[in-house]
């Protein structure tokens, strides 16, 4: 191969990534300027995720259009060609999903901050993350597919492929019923309000937060930090208990079984006492009151608020140790106890038979003197 033959590839590479890495270069700059002018707008810092992904389009655009150039033979040529169209069509994939995301993400921001209700800044983040992934599953699939029509043979079977589009699409209904059923359910879940990214759910016994939602299957994560996932259909079919569904605030229950004797009065005032001087309690309600008796106990309750689910458990702990300690302290006779004492025996036991009576016991009778 002559010095000809070798420098004009290398001078058609070497223009191609000088011109992509000063266009970037420039775009970036752009980019950072504007966003500092307006910190208001996170569209831009997000934008500039972007860079690399138009590097590549650039670069793959600038190398397809000048590659003739570079004076190969026939069979590369050919091969070269079709590979950085290849190339071009995925960049073009990776750069429009990355401006889709930056645009979703703008959008949710500005919304997050200036929204005051939890619920729906939940609910719109769960949207938000779907409409990316089937944005992202789209983009990809139409990708997929003008690589494929780039090939020669696919071109050909491609009058077969329509004809036969019906019989197929039947046929994938059929093996993907599950499938599909849960990108539909996955679609009711994020424009239904079914639940949400950060709920707190309780499925099949198990109480957590949600911490990822797709189109196909859901996560939650555990207290105890299991991830459980569940197929979306799940959440339509299925009855499921969500603790912050419009509102997280939650009313709590602590249960006593003490002795007859316990000053009800006492311990009302005590636990008015201890939420006072505790940080989770909202301050909307409380009580303390005797729910039921038994021949040996009293069932007392203890009723408290608190804004979410993590503050309940946090002060029912509280004040179930707190109740307990001060009568401990305070009232040891309040607290429940067992009669372990052993039953008399039987030659300890008192005589119980009939003994018949004699003249002193009966006394004189009617008509004696």
């Amino acid at each position: 191969m002559s010095m000809e033959g070798v420098l004009r590839p290398l001078s058609v590479i070497g223009g191609a990534l000088v011109v992509t890495v000063i266009v970037g270069w420039v775009a970036d700059q752009a980019m950072r300027r504007i966003d500092v002018r307006h910190p208001e707008t996170p569209l831009w810092g997000l934008l500039r995720r972007c860079r690399w992904p138009l590097q590549v389009v650039l670069c793959a655009a600038l190398l397809r259009g000048g590659y003739r150039a570079a004076d190969l033979t026939g069979s590369h040529q050919e091969a070269v060609g079709h590979a950085l169209s290849l190339v071009l069509i995925g960049a073009c994939a990776w750069l429009v999903v990355r401006v889709a995301v930056a645009i979703v993400e703008a959008g949710y921001a500005r919304y997050a901050a200036s929204a005051h209700d939890p619920a729906r800044v939940r609910r719109v983040r769960t949207q938000v993350t779907l409409i990316q992934r089937l944005v992202t599953a789209i983009v990809g699939v139409v990708a997929v597919a003008a690589m494929l029509l780039t090939f020669p043979d696919m071109k050909t079977v491609g009058t077969s492929m329509l004809a036969s589009a019906g019989l197929i699409g039947i046929v994938a209904g059929v093996a993907a019923q599950s499938t599909l059923g849960n990108l539909f359910a996955g679609l009711q879940i994020a424009f239904g309000d079914v639940v949400r990214i950060g709920d707190t759910v309780v499925v099949d016994g198990e109480w957590g937060r949600v911490e990822e939602i797709t189109l196909t299957y859901l996560v939650v994560t555990t207290w105890d930090e299991r991830r459980i996932t569940m197929p979306v259909s799940y959440f339509t079919s299925r009855p499921f208990e969500n603790w912050s569904r419009n509102n997280p605030r939650m009313t709590g229950t602590v249960f006593f079984h003490l002795d007859h004797s316990t000053p009800i009065d006492l311990m009302r005032e005590h636990l008015h006492d201890v939420l006072k001087a505790t940080l989770e309690w909202d301050q909307r309600a409380w009580s303390l009151v005797v729910t039921d008796t038994t021949p040996s106990t009293i069932q007392v309750r203890a009723l408290v608020t608190a804004k979410d689910a993590d503050d309940i458990w946090a002060l029912r702990c509280v004040v179930r140790e707190q109740l307990i300690e001060w009568l401990r302290r305070e009232h040891p006779y309040a607290l429940p106890r067992l009669n372990t004492a052993p039953a008399p025996g039987l030659e300890s036991a008192p005589d119980r038979r009939q003994t018949p009576p004699t003249g002193e016991d009966i006394g004189p009778g009617p008509g004696t003197t």
